[in-house]
């Protein structure tokens, strides 16, 4: 089928085209919101790349905790720049940290400015970044002051105890061990924490170690060259010859440890110490605080035939209730000639505590002098119990005017003194003398002596309860008729002698009779002392009136 399509028109010339001119372009308001969007972009564009600064590299050990795009850089709260990116390391034991810092913080290029990832941290100084459990870790900075610039920095595992804008003075500290301490372990003056301890690093034959503290300002002027300093332990117990001490420090110590540090009082030196200046680090405040000839005192040994149980080093050593030393060493040793063992004791004698000066001991003759002196007036050394509950013991210098005489020998390397036994060794020897009398006793011969005795008093107990036995059959019946018998004879005397009874009467009739009798005999008397001449002329007859 075919398609019809309309005739083509042709133009006449009577329709003529239409001509219409063309109008200027103007711009419409639609295009106005793009413009003003374009306009700001671009503003935000050209402060980004105004303020973008320089990229830098951190070395971190764990990425734990960053997360790019996420993770600040923050220097006192403010944040500085942003993680961009992390990746591992060419050998895998490393992680990179690529941070874009902002650009005011151009400063921090410095080689010596410390980085560190700011997360919970439980150590024994405290605890810290708890802050970041609800925010997220971050990354902490602290501003170096070298000349030099740097784009790679090493970063730290823990964040520093000290940071560079901290105003005091660092100062070395030398120990035996670390004990409790830690880095931020406090450091007090009279129980006032001014500082904290920075680092410590073993010396490098690994006998001792050194200790970097800080001193916080205006406390460092405190520190001069005769400061003593030493471990402060928050509980500190010791058990020794003088009893059971207990001394605390602040409550912080009893967790952390510490380091305290005091000027002795007569001290002269007064100017505050230069920066770096090294100290020794006692075990305790005696220890520390000990005078100048404490620090080197003179030594001498002394042998002692007794058992040293309960004698230890550090034990005080007494001169009449004055401590004047203390025992440094305790050892054994064999003499083959007299074949014994001898137990050597090194002590430390202070000389200022006895009135001596170390000089008068320096000199070898006066201190001969000095020590056969004493020996013959009878000074000896002798171990003393100094507490019944801990069993300690220490040593004491005394004067035995009873004492046999002693050799003292100056020419070893150490001035060997006399020594006596101990009171309880006396006592000792005393117990053995009596349990050996004791044990010559011969206790088997008494022993059967005493059961043969037993023997024989048992059957003379036999023989007793038999005769006790008899009398109770035969005797006792005669002797209760013999009772019966008496009693009856006592009756009738009391009857006799009753009130109404006729031998009471009778006796009262007797009584009257004589009574009579005694007047009529007394009248007679009477009578013839008148008239004696009537014993031989008879009575007169009466003359009548």
């Amino acid at each position: 089928m075919m398609s019809l399509s309309p005739p083509e028109r042709t133009p006449t010339s009577a329709q003529a085209p239409a001509i219409h001119r063309q109008r200027h372009w103007r711009p419409s308001l639609v295009w106005l919101l793009p413009f003003i969007a374009a306009t700001i972009g671009l503003s935000l564009l050209i402060r980004t790349l105004a303020q973008h600064g320089p990229e830098i590299t951190v070395h971190f050990r764990s990425a734990d905790g960053l997360v790019p795009g996420k993770t600040p850089v923050r220097y006192k709260a403010v944040n500085i720049g942003l993680v961009s990116a992390v990746r591992l390391a060419n050998d895998r034991s490393q992680v990179l940290a690529t941070i874009a810092l902002s650009n005011d913080a151009k400063g921090f290029l410095t080689r010596d400015t410390r980085f560190w990832v700011v997360r919970p941290h439980f150590a024994s100084s405290g605890i810290s970044g708890l802050e970041t459990l609800l925010s997220g870790a971050y990354i902490g900075v602290d501003a170096g002051k070298s000349t030099q610039t740097s784009h790679v920095f090493t970063g730290l595992e823990a964040p520093p105890a000290v940071t560079t804008d901290a105003t005091g003075k660092q100062f070395v500290l030398k120990a035996q061990d670390l004990g409790s301490l830690d880095i931020g372990a406090p450091v007090y003056y009279r129980r006032v924490q001014v500082g904290q301890v920075a680092a410590y690093q073993l010396s490098p034959d690994g006998k001792d170690l050194s200790l970097r503290i800080f001193i916080n300002h205006p406390y460092d002027a405190l520190v001069t060259p005769d400061t003593r300093f030493w471990h402060a332990s928050g509980l500190d117990l010791q058990l020794n010859a003088e009893g059971i001490k207990l001394s605390t420090q602040a409550l912080a110590t009893v967790l952390l440890g510490g380091v305290s540090f005091q000027t002795p009082d007569n001290s002269e030196q007064a100017a505050p110490a230069a920066e770096n200046t090294s100290f020794n680090l006692a075990a305790d405040q005696t220890e520390a605080m000990k005078s100048t000839d404490e620090l080197s005192p003179a030594l001498a040994i002394l042998n002692f035939d007794q058992s040293v149980r309960g004698l230890k080093p550090g034990a005080p050593v007494d001169f009449r209730g004055i401590e004047v030393g203390q025992v440094r060493s305790i050892g054994v040793t064999y003499q083959r000639d007299k074949k014994l063992f001898r137990f050597p004791v090194v002590v430390e004698i202070y000389p200022s505590r006895i009135g001596l000066s170390p000089a008068d001991l320096a000199n070898q003759r006066n201190a001969r002098d000095i020590a056969e002196t004493m020996s013959r007036r009878g000074m000896r050394a002798q171990l003393r119990t100094g507490n019944l509950l801990t069993g300690q013991l220490y040593v004491a210098f005394d004067f035995f005017p009873g004492a046999p005489p002693a050799h003292i020998n100056m020419d070893g390397p150490l001035p060997e003194l006399a020594t006596t036994p101990g009171t309880l060794d006396e006592i000792q020897t005393k117990l053995g003398s009596i349990v050996n009398k004791i044990d010559q006793i011969p206790f088997a011969d008494i022993g059967q002596q005493l059961q043969l005795s037993l023997t024989s008093l048992n059957r003379m107990l036999i023989k007793a309860d038999q005769l006790t036995a008899q009398l109770d059959t035969t005797l006792l019946p005669q002797v209760g008729a013999t009772l019966d018998e008496a009693r009856q004879t006592i009756r009738n005397a009391n009857d006799s002698f009753a009130a109404g009874a006729p031998l009471q009467q009778d006796t009262r009739r007797l009584l009257q009779e004589l009574t009579r009798a005694a007047a009529s005999l007394h009248a007679l008397t009477d009578y013839l002392e008148r008239h004696p001449e009537s014993l031989l002329r008879g009575k007169p007859n009466e003359e009548q009136p």
